[in-house]
C-alpha cells in the first residue's frame, strides 16, 4: 500500500515499482524465515522417512492442484489480452484486487486451522472436526460478510480516488467478493479434505475449476460479449459449483456439515446490512488536498462508522458466534462498560 502511493504521489517511477515490490517479497520471506528458525531449529537428516512413497504421492497431486489453482486465478487477465487492450485488463485487475480482499482474514486463518485439522485428523477426532468446521465456518462467514459490505457499500467512492479509467467496476467486485464469501463460509472444508485420506480430489477440484472457468469466460466473453462483468460471472459459478460439490463431498465422506441456524442469521444480517447502506451516503462536497481527492475517502470513513457498531451490535445481540463475542466482552470488561 505504501507503494502504491509512493508512484501515485511520484516518489518513486512506475518502471522502479516492480523492483521495490520485489525487495519487499524477499524481505518478508527472510524475517519469517529467521522468525521460524528462532521458533524452531530443524534437524537435518541425510536419509529417507519410512512413508517416502506415500510423500512424494501426497506431494504431487498438492502440487498439481496448486498449480491449477494458480491457472484459475490469471486466466481471466490473459483471456482480456486476446480480444481487448491490456488496459482493459489492468481495469479488471484492480476490480479483481478489490473484490478479493475481503479473503484476506481466511487466508490468516487458515495458518491456524491447518495444523489444528490435520491433527484432528490423525487422531481421527471427527467430533473435534466437526466443531473445527462448524466455528470456523460461522466465524469466517461473520468477519468476511463485513468485510463483504464493507468493501461494496463503498466501492463506488473507493473507485472515484483511483483515475477515471478504472472507474465502473461495481459488479465486478461484488461478483468476485460474493464468491469469496461463499468459499469463507465452507470453513475449513479445503483443509479437510487435503489433510485427510482423500486429498486426491483436489487435483480434480482444482483442474476442473481451471477448465470450467476457461469455458465459462469463452461463453461470457467472447460469445455473449458480457465484457469484464461476464469474466467475474464465470469465476462466481465456478466458485458456487465447486464449493457446493466440496461441500457435499465432505458431508457424504466424513458426515459432517458446517452449517447451522446461525449461518441463516448471519447471511441475513449480511444481506440486510448490504441492502441498507448500498445507496446511502453523506453529502460531502469536493475537497482536494495536493490534487489528491479526500472527499470519498471521508465519505468511506463516515459510513464505515455507522455501519460496523450497527453490523456488530446485531451479531452480539443474536449470539452468533461465540469467540466473537467473548473478544467483545473483554473489551467491555477492559474499557469498564460492564
Amino acid at each position: 500500500m505504501l507503494l502504491l502511493f509512493a508512484v501515485y504521489f511520484e516518489f518513486i517511477p512506475k518502471e522502479d515499482f516492480i523492483v521495490y515490490l520485489s525487495f519487499a517479497y524477499i524481505l518478508r520471506t527472510l524475517l519469517m524465515m529467521f522468525y521460524a528458525l528462532h521458533l524452531y531449529l530443524p534437524k537435518f537428516q541425510l536419509q529417507l522417512p519410512t512413508n517416502y512413497k506415500e510423500i512424494l504421492k501426497y506431494s504431487f497431486f498438492i502440487i498439481l492442484a496448486g498449480s491449477a489453482g494458480a491457472i484459475l486465478i490469471d486466466i481471466d487477465k490473459i483471456m482480456i489480452g486476446v480480444k481487448d487492450t491490456f488496459d482493459k485488463a489492468a481495469y479488471y485487475t484492480v476490480a479483481v484486487f478489490i473484490g478479493t480482499f475481503i479473503d484476506a482474514p481466511s487466508r490468516a486463518m487458515s495458518q491456524i486451522l491447518q495444523p489444528m485439522t490435520s491433527k484432528s485428523i490423525n487422531e481421527e477426532n471427527v467430533a473435534e472436526v466437526q466443531s473445527l468446521y462448524q466455528k470456523s465456518s460461522i466465524n469466517l462467514l461473520l468477519i468476511g460478510g463485513l468485510f463483504f459490505v464493507l468493501i461494496n457499500c463503498n466501492v463506488t467512492e473507493l473507485f472515484k480516488i483511483m483515475p477515471e479509467q478504472y472507474w465502473g467496476g461495481e459488479w465486478v467486485v461484488l461478483l468476485i467478493s460474493g464468491a469469496k464469501l461463499f468459499n469463507m463460509s465452507l470453513g475449513n472444508n479445503g483443509a479437510i479434505i487435503s489433510n485427510s485420506k482423500f486429498y486426491r480430489i483436489t487435483l480434480f477440484t482444482g483442474v476442473g475449476m481451471a477448465l470450467m472457468v476457461y469455458f465459462l469466460n469463452k461463453y461470457f466473453y467472447f460469445n455473449l460479449d458480457f465484457g469484464t462483468e461476464g469474466l467475474a460471472l464465470s469465476t462466481f459459478l465456478t466458485f458456487i459449483i465447486f464449493g457446493c460439490f466440496k461441500l457435499w463431498y465432505v458431508s457424504k465422506k466424513l458426515h459432517i456439515f458446517p452449517y447451522t441456524q446461525k449461518t441463516v442469521v448471519i447471511s441475513f444480517v449480511i444481506l440486510f446490512s448490504y441492502v441498507v447502506f448500498q445507496f446511502w451516503n453523506f453529502d460531502v462536497g469536493t475537497i482536494l488536498v495536493f490534487k489528491f481527492p479526500i472527499h470519498p475517502i471521508i465519505n468511506i470513513i463516515l459510513k464505515s462508522c455507522i455501519l460496523i457498531p450497527i453490523y456488530l451490535l446485531i451479531v452480539y445481540r443474536f449470539n452468533i458466534s461465540e469467540q466473537i463475542n467473548a473478544i467483545i466482552d473483554n473489551l467491555l470488561t477492559k474499557k469498564g462498560l460492564r
